[in-house]
């Protein structure tokens, strides 16, 4: 199959994160024609991930994992509609070309390329849902792959490397924090309880601890910065100058070096937080809204030996961006991040993917399909 044919199609699926699935869905489908296909539903009800398998399922094999949700496009400045696929030269232009539809088409373009294959071992297709807001939708992918397949040997996440075997990433909590106190009028500021204030104190507080964490470490220097990094991204509170305001919502994120969990700060500074509105007076509370654990380095050099050989580029030891891979590694998988296109065009306006890339990744694939056929 045309992977341009089929990347034009993905692209002209606007499926966002936190919204149904469904149409995704059977386009992902209808191209996973030859393979056994499992639906996976996620407890929303209206979002589903896709396990599909090439091969024998009752031995280990390789998985392909790869989201089909994309960023939102608002606010940026396109020069071409971002849901319909547009060629300038060697570049092709949509949402989500290089994170990550590109690899999704060059997987489903070799599907029957797959299934004409007399393979030794399976090759395993896992689609997901929601990873943009906090990697949602894999984990009821990855709690039903032991009635799906044998333990696979090996999971390649496609994320856009470049086509470079990617080794680690760091790990990621991110939570909103409720500050309340209590509203009234600002000429008598005695009568109510600001929960500015005590948000104050915090962002004081956190910002103290995450200069800490640079100079304390723990560190790793394959990472750049080589520490774990904390910071408040967001605040929300008050709503006019002559009311007192109520209500603070803080919106803190963790990226922690492999060996340190994120929740392990996220700890401290919900410890802290709850000492803060000991002292004030005011109600505290928290959510946690994303999170992923670190992708560690590889216990052995197997799978990293494999890419290496199936790409022609030497492995990455880390990259600071986060991906499904930690997940399906804590499920004792091991995992690797290998696909087409650069992180540096991810999430942004004109978004592309280049024609050289594409063919990088399906040698890539096709390697892999040669390493597990039986011989002729």
């Amino acid at each position: 199959m045309n992977v341009e044919t089929i990347l034009a199609d993905l692209v002209a699926v606007p499926s966002l994160p936190g919204t149904p699935n469904r149409v995704m869905t059977d386009c992902l489908r209808d191209y996973l024609a030859g393979a056994q296909v499992t639906e996976i539903p996620g407890p929303e009800g209206d979002r589903f991930n896709l396990f599909a398998t090439i091969g024998p399922r009752d031995v280990p094999g390789y998985v392909l994992s790869g989201h089909s949700d994309v960023v939102p496009v608002e606010g940026q400045d396109w020069a071409t509609d971002p849901f319909r696929l547009t060629r300038d030269g060697n570049r092709l232009i949509g949402r989500g070309t290089t994170d990550m539809k590109g690899f999704l088409a060059c997987v489903l373009s070799m599907v029957p390329e797959f299934a004409a294959m007399d393979l030794r071992r399976p090759i395993h297709v896992a689609l997901s849902y929601d990873e943009e807001i906090g990697c949602r939708g894999v984990g009821h992918m990855i709690a039903r792959l032991p009635g799906l397949c044998a333990p696979p040997l090996g999971c390649i996440v496609g994320e856009p490397s470049d086509m470079r075997p990617v080794l680690s990433h760091k790990g990621k909590q991110a939570i909103a924090i409720t500050i309340e106190g209590q509203a009234g009028h600002s000429s008598n500021p005695a009568l109510g309880v600001n929960a500015l204030y005590p948000a104050g104190e915090l962002l004081v507080w956190i910002r103290d601890r995450a200069a800490r964490l640079a100079t304390e470490g723990p560190f790793d220097p394959r990472f750049d910065p080589p520490h774990s990094t904390l910071q408040a991204g967001v605040i929300r509170g008050g709503s006019a100058v002559n009311i007192i305001p109520d209500r603070a919502v803080i919106d803190i994120e963790v990226r922690s070096v492999p060996g340190q969990a994120p929740q392990e700060v996220t700890a401290e500074v919900l410890a802290e937080l709850h000492a803060v509105a000991a002292r004030s007076g005011v109600r505290a509370s928290s959510a946690e809204f994303s999170s992923y654990p670190a992708l560690p380095p590889p216990e052995g050099d197997d799978l990293s030996r494999l890419l290496a050989r199936w790409t022609g580029q030497e492995p990455l030891a880390a990259v600071s961006y986060g991906t499904e891979a930690g997940l399906f590694h804590a499920a004792g998988i091991p995992s690797i991040i290998c696909g087409p296109g650069s992180i540096a065009r991810a999430h942004r306006a004109n978004e592309f993917i280049l024609d050289e890339e594409l063919e990088a990744c399906r040698r890539m694939l096709l390697a892999l399909s040669a390493e597990i056929s039986a011989p002729a």
